[in-house]
C-alpha cells in the first residue's frame, strides 16, 4: 500500500482530526531531525571563517592546502606553493581543515605569527 493510496481512502468530508496530528507531528520531526542540525552546521562554519587570522593553515572547499597571508573584508588571500591567491570567505571549510591540520591550525595563530605576517606586508 503507498502513500498515494492511503490519501485517496480518507474521507471525502474533510480532513481528520487523525490527519491533522499525523501532519503536525511529521513536521516537528522534520524540524528537529533536518533543519534544525544543518542551521546549527552553518552557524559553527561562519564562526569558523570569521575567526580565522593571518598564518592560519586552511584547507578550501576546493581541497587547496595554503596559509592564511591577509585578512580582508570580502575574503582572505591564501599562500600557497604556487603563490598568493584570493579567495571568498565561504571557500573556506572548517570539516576539511579540522580532518586536516586538528590542533596544528589553531596553534599558528598565536601573535608572534601574526605579527610577521604584519610587518612582511608593511615593508612592501
Amino acid at each position: 500500500m503507498n502513500i498515494l493510496t492511503v490519501f485517496l481512502q480518507a474521507p471525502a468530508g474533510g480532513s481528520s482530526p487523525m490527519m491533522l496530528v499525523m501532519m503536525g507531528v511529521m513536521f516537528v520531526g522534520f524540524y528537529f531531525l533536518m533543519i534544525r542540525p544543518q542551521q546549527a552546521k552553518q552557524k559553527k562554519e561562519k564562526l569558523f571563517q570569521e575567526n580565522l587570522k593571518v598564518g592560519t593553515r586552511v584547507v578550501l572547499t576546493s581541497g587547496l592546502h595554503g596559509r592564511i597571508a591577509q585578512v580582508q573584508d570580502d575574503g582572505f588571500v591564501i599562500e600557497t606553493l604556487s603563490g598568493k591567491l584570493k579567495f571568498e570567505k565561504a571557500a573556506v571549510s572548517r570539516e576539511f581543515t579540522e580532518t586536516r591540520f586538528g590542533e596544528k591550525a589553531v596553534k599558528a595563530t598565536d601573535k608572534p605569527v601574526e605579527k610577521k605576517e604584519i610587518e612582511t606586508t608593511e615593508n612592501k
